[in-house]
């Protein structure tokens, strides 16, 4: 059983009109990196979405199964708001709030009731892991905005990780930085896995290959194709897989 799992994920927006993912059924490996490739509109969005439950805010409708650890997060029983603690997510475009580096890590645990004895220690360990601490423990209460892009965007992973998920999504989050910033990112994905199941969309095709153990192509809202990374940049199975990777499309 994989740490996440899907079972003809189907997803719907604009009441039903606009049909998003189309019976997706893949298997996430625990302490693995999972890249998604695919052109634009092609769902890769969409189905990472769909593991926190994000789609359904904008009015989305949702069928089949999204399993972690075995459980349906789609069961109504589910605390959605503990969903979203156990899966965090980085986005595409550096996002911290208009306060200090500090306020920002510690925003999501005072959240879940965390006082301030802990909380210090919580965002030293986070930015250590972000590998930003170094660079920012002397400014703490400065403001984040004052951050460069690949600053913000550890940040922002420093920010995902305070809360101690077990699942991190990235939607393109190299795509608003310079290949420094990039490198360094990459690096930390790598560090990440180590303790983190890790989900990543990514239209950088080197990308993938650089930081990712499997690879799931996706294509009109279909999965077309899903394997190890070596295998799937190598000797991908399907035709599409192969002319996306080699740029004849998308």
């Amino acid at each position: 059983m994989g740490k996440v799992e899907t079972r003809g994920l189907n997803v719907y927006y604009r009441g039903g009109r606009v049909h998003a993912l189309k019976g997706v059924s893949i298997k996430i490996e625990a302490n693995k990196i999972t890249a998604l490739i695919g052109p634009s509109g092609c769902g890769k969005t969409t189905f990472l979405r769909a593991i926190n439950r994000l789609n359904e805010l904008n009015g989305a409708r949702t069928e089949g199964e999204v399993l972690i650890d075995g459980k349906d997060i789609y069961n109504g029983n589910i605390d959605v708001n503990l969903l979203r603690r156990r899966v965090g997510m980085v986005f595409q475009q550096p996002n911290p709030f208009p306060m200090s580096i500090y306020d920002n890590v510690a925003y999501g645990p005072r959240i879940h009731g965390i006082r301030n004895n802990k909380l210090s220690g919580i965002v030293e360990d986070s930015l250590k892991r972000a590998a930003l601490w170094d660079e920012v423990k002397d400014r703490l209460d400065s403001s984040a905005l004052m951050l460069s892009g690949g600053q913000q965007q550890r940040l922002c992973i420093a920010r995902a990780l305070a809360v101690n998920p077990e699942i991190i999504l990235f939607d393109e989050p190299c795509s608003a930085l310079d290949p420094i910033s990039t490198a360094r990112i990459e690096d930390l994905l790598r560090e990440l896995k180590e303790d983190y199941t890790i989900v990543i969309v990514t239209h950088n095709m080197q990308q993938a290959a650089r930081v990712s153990d499997f690879t799931a192509f996706f294509l009109m809202g279909e999965l077309i194709e899903f394997g190890e990374t070596t295998r799937i940049f190598e000797r991908p199975k399907d035709k599409r897989t192969e002319d996306y990777i080699t740029g004849r499309f998308g």
